[in-house]
């Protein structure tokens, strides 16, 4: 069955806080992998959040997403993270955390945009033992394979 997330805005409900919840399980690779690889933790986590509600999106999607996304955070969202990053030791503990508040501000903008995307594209529902997912089609990007990171599953 294949339906565009415009049709069934319950389905996008929950899904940043269930992303949130997702990031704590993943924390380390998901870091690992955007630091090693300049994967978008954000995608990624919406990759294994479509995995775990059985919901697969063409590989072009997942490129064109991936586009959107990197044009905008080229311009604010890097920059800035690289500026926290090298000031983490001339900061006092409130100031660095006021930094990494803002920059969580810029992680939700990039969220709003991946949601006003995603709603105009097709979802196919599959079953759990369907051998392609999300994560392995997202991590493609990069030339990864998805088997060599086995725990981002649910």
């Amino acid at each position: 069955m294949t339906f565009t997330g415009s049709l069934n805005p319950s389905f996008y409900q929950s899904l940043w806080q269930d992303c949130d919840s997702i990031y704590m399980q993943h924390q380390s690779n998901c870091l690992t992998l955007q630091d090693n690889y300049q994967v978008n933790v954000n995608l990624l986590l919406l990759a294994i959040w479509l995995d775990s509600h059985h919901q697969l999106l063409d590989s072009s999607n997942w490129q064109q997403l991936q586009q959107i996304l990197l044009q905008w955070e080229q311009k604010l969202l890097l920059p800035y993270r690289k500026l926290r990053r090298l000031s983490k030791a001339a900061l006092e503990q409130a100031e660095y955390q006021q930094m990494l508040d803002v920059e969580l501000m810029l992680e939700r903008k990039s969220q709003a945009k991946i949601l006003r995307n995603l709603k105009s594209m097709a979802l196919n529902e599959v079953s759990s033992t369907e051998p392609e997912s999300n994560i392995g089609r997202y991590l493609t990007l990069f030339n990864l394979d998805s088997q060599d990171y086995p725990n981002l599953g649910l």
